[in-house]
């Protein structure tokens, strides 16, 4: 597996390399934003961890950069505690936010929770495409479409909106709780951020349901979490 590790500490990027070396991963380096979108297109990396303040392109930069062609997971690992940035960070495209000082043992194994995901994440879909009335979602083409007048037109969805509704659809028909949701899209480290949850459901309502006062898919299960209910599918209704 190969990491791309970004930051404009030389200290931080030597102390990576040796530590994931010695795990057995492949490492790539960048300095600055500009090396590393660069360096993303030329190694395809299996997961990036990045700074948020480094110069020429900034950490939010690359991650609006390299999120339209890759699902690598992305681990921000910065000195930023503003809770603002993590949520903007989170909502560009970023898998995971780690606070500096970084406990190794730590961001270890949240790399390994993530690469474990990439090979599954890889295989072709069995199922690419879903359709709740005039709503077709994409998995192959990570893509929501609304058929109108004989044509599909897309439909804007942020990239957490589009990791909220693809993990539901990966569980079409089956229950999925707050706390795997949370864990899925955000990272461990959010899984009481049930509010949070709620505001990306409506959002999605918004913009897949027919009716989101009354959603006919997205179907809440009181106190335990979420499931979207496809059309013919044996899921019993609630």
């Amino acid at each position: 597996m190969k990491i791309l590790v970004a930051d404009d500490d030389p200290q931080f990027l030597k102390a990576m390399r040796i530590t994931l070396r010695s795990q057995g991963y492949e490492v790539v380096t960048a300095r600055d934003g500009v090396e590393c979108i660069t360096a993303a297109v030329d190694e395809r990396p299996d997961l990036f961890i990045l700074d948020l303040g480094m110069p020429k392109m900034d950490g939010m930069g690359v991650i609006q950069g390299v999120r339209g062609w890759t699902r690598a997971p992305i681990i921000v690992v910065s000195g930023r505690t503003d809770a603002r940035e993590k949520i903007a960070a989170l909502d560009a495209g970023a898998d995971d936010f780690v606070t500096k000082p970084v406990m190794i043992d730590e961001l270890l194994a949240r790399i390994r929770a993530f690469l474990r995901r990439v090979p599954e994440e890889r295989q072709e879909d069995s199922a690419p495409a879903v359709t709740l009335g005039d709503i077709t979602i994409d998995l192959t083409a990570h893509a929501v479409f609304r058929t109108h007048a004989g044509r599909q037109l897309r439909l804007r969805l942020t990239p957490t909106e589009w990791k909220v509704l693809e993990t539901l659809v990966r569980n079409a028909g089956r229950l999925v709780t707050r706390q795997d949701l949370l864990t899925t899209v955000w990272g461990s480290q959010h899984v009481n951020d049930t509010g949070y949850l709620r505001l990306y459901i409506s959002q999605l309502r918004k913009k897949i349901e027919p009716d989101p006062a009354h959603p006919r898919y997205l179907k809440t299960e009181s106190g335990m979490g979420y499931r979207l209910d496809v059309p013919g599918s044996t899921s019993e209704e609630h």
